[in-house]
């Protein structure tokens, strides 16, 4: 696990090349297909000589969850431990590792009737709005979903409408589904915090110099996408495409997503600093080589 630009990708192809493992992706926009630049998705060759299964397997137009996620993870990890390999799990999206380990509570499937309607609702009083009725709906998840979160605040909505109950109670009922494997978690944590800034704005001029404005105009052309979608929700895709809409000049949008991706490498820092039985890693050198000490200690090997 670790925040954005911090080095995973690199690590895990490392890891792979030195252990008999199977690589596969915890991130949510990765998944989806066509969006390659602003994912920082391996390149085509790094792909065949590292493979990396959950990626490519979904269109834009298709939500993916973390529930989706559980599913297609465990089936993954079935094939790779069949073949007497280790499943290497490596990304950023915090909530997917967790939904992965801990199970999920019981909630209703997405409807998308319901989604559009408060789609359209927030599109005509906003989602401040919105929250507001959430408060009064549900307290609990109000209190813990921010006026400015569409994302959360749209499910929020629709579990409460769907299931004739607050999401607060759906999720205090208790999760299901033990992960039938041992587990040993790393994060990579950037010693150097500014560097981790400065990384993060040299590698989105990077996307911008590589394409990333044209690979979203592509995505913007299609009749079947929007920015309610999660996939283009994803840093960086929503600010271009915000941009592309005349809503934001080029300086603007540049730095509206290098703030917003700094601002998720913090949130990520902080989930990692709260998540149990972490072993943190230096993200600079010789990270592999501390992961690989550390695995055997915990595995009983000195």
């Amino acid at each position: 696990m670790g925040p954005t630009a911090s080095g995973k990708t690199e690590l895990a192809i490392e890891l792979a090349g030195r252990l008999p493992c199977g690589i596969i992706s915890v991130d949510s926009a990765m998944v989806y297909r066509g969006m390659d630049i602003g994912t920082a998705k391996p390149a085509p060759d790094v792909l065949e000589r590292a493979p990396h299964r959950l990626i490519d397997i979904v269109d834009p137009s298709d939500p993916y969850s973390a529930a989706r996620f559980r599913d297609d993870a465990l089936r993954e990890m079935a094939q790779i431990s069949a073949a007497g390999l280790i499943p290497l799990l490596v990304g950023g999206t915090m909530l997917y590792f967790r939904a992965l380990e801990r199970g999920l509570s019981p909630l209703p499937q997405a409807d998308p009737v319901v989604r559009e309607r408060i789609l359209e609702e927030a599109r005509v009083t906003g989602w401040p709005a919105l929250h507001e009725r959430l408060r009064g709906l549900d307290p609990v998840s109000a209190a813990r979903i921010h006026p400015n979160d569409p994302q959360r605040l749209q499910r929020a909505l629709e579990v409460c409408e769907v299931a004739g109950r607050p999401l607060s109670e759906c999720l205090a009922e208790g999760r299901s589904g033990a992960l039938p494997y041992r587990v040993i978690k790393f994060g990579l944590v950037p010693g150097d915090r500014d560097a981790l800034r400065t990384r993060i704005a040299d590698r989105f001029d990077a996307m911008l110099r590589a394409g990333l404005v044209e690979e979203v105009r592509a995505l913007y052309r299609r009749d079947d996408l929007g920015p309610d979608l999660p996939s283009l929700r994803a840093v960086g895709y929503r600010q271009v495409w915000d941009y592309l809409a005349g809503l934001r000049d080029c300086n603007i949008m540049r730095n509206r997503a290098i703030v917003a991706t700094r601002q998720l490498a913090k949130r990520q820092m902080t989930w990692l600093r709260s998540e149990p039985d972490l072993v943190p890693v230096d993200a600079g050198t010789s990270a592999a080589e501390k992961i690989l000490r550390a695995t055997r200690v915990r595995l009983g090997y000195t």
